[in-house]
């Protein structure tokens, strides 16, 4: 199955950075808002170990990652739902994808225009929701804090100030004060340095309840998604079609003994191998061998 992660935020807060950061593609990243009229799409591997593991325990001719496909989507502003700013176009890109990633800038740079002249994240963060749920688009969110390479690990901008927030004067504006006003799960990422990134397609592969299972030998070793809780034959539909109309078994093994017996035939010796039926429940990091 694919999995389609739409970029989104205010013009100016990394998007187009975030997106050629992960995909090493050259969209334009200009210092304006609206750069980025078209969407752009990317696909990007999801980092796993244990595939490069059962690639060398098999030998395999081909090592092939599960994927997430992510969209760059141009910079919304107030009113989008409305149509501003090119609104309808970019609101329909974000219809088209499963979940949202949504950049939100909390580095300070005189040199890089925000749209609002001012840095406000949560501010920032409620016009973009605001603008979806207007728009009627409710899908899972993950939200990237864009540190950039000048923002402190501990401190947010000064300028988040209590004029400019909807935090209270006796607060300190901390990181961790900050952060716990976030409406949804989060991560921190420099895309200029490239650091978080294998952490964010991770997350974002996670974001909605998917899970990894392999298939390997000679010819290829490959990382399959599928969701969490699908039987065995709704697992094999990420294959083929066939998996699921034409199941018989499963013979499957946990990763973790597929490696310390060294080998499928091994793990089948030491009974690692189990034949599972039709409502069997794959668990992610299972290596299956699908029998039709």
């Amino acid at each position: 199955m694919s999995l389609k992660i739409g970029i989104v935020g205010l013009p100016n807060v990394g998007k187009s950075t975030l997106f050629n950061a992960l995909t090493k593609q050259k969209v334009p990243a200009e210092n304006y808002p609206f750069c980025t009229i078209d969407s752009s799409v990317g696909i990007v591997p999801v980092p796993d170990e244990r595939l490069t593991k059962l690639s060398e325990i098999s030998k395999s001719k081909k090592t092939i990652p599960a994927v997430v496909e992510f969209v760059d989507i141009a910079g919304l502003v107030q009113g989008a739902s409305e149509g501003a700013g090119l609104g309808n176009k970019f609101l329909s890109h974000i219809r088209e994808v499963d979940a949202i990633i949504e950049v939100v800038r909390i580095f300070e740079d005189a040199n890089t225009i925000h749209v609002h002249n001012k840095i406000d994240p949560l501010f920032d963060i409620e016009i973009i929701n605001m603008e979806l749920e207007l728009a009627g688009i409710k899908k899972p969110t993950l939200y990237v804090l864009n540190t950039s390479e000048l923002a402190s690990a501990d401190a947010f901008p000064q300028s988040l100030g209590p004029s400019q927030s909807s935090a209270t004067p006796s607060e300190t504006h901390t990181a961790s004060a900050w952060k716990n006003k976030i409406p949804g799960p989060y991560i921190e990422v420099d895309p200029v340095f490239g650091t978080g990134l294998d952490k964010l397609v991770q997350a974002s592969y996670d974001l909605l309840g998917l899970i990894t299972f392999f298939t390997t030998g000679e010819d290829e070793s490959r990382a399959w998604t599928t969701t969490r809780g699908a039987t065995a034959p709704i697992a094999g539909k990420s294959i083929h079609t066939d998996f699921r109309d034409k199941f018989i078994r499963a013979e499957v093994v946990a990763y973790e003994k597929l490696v310390e017996a060294g080998s499928f035939v091994k793990a089948r010796e030491r009974g690692w191998v189990r034949t599972e039926g039709k409502e069997y429940i794959v668990k992610d990091g299972d290596v299956i061998e699908f029998l039709i």
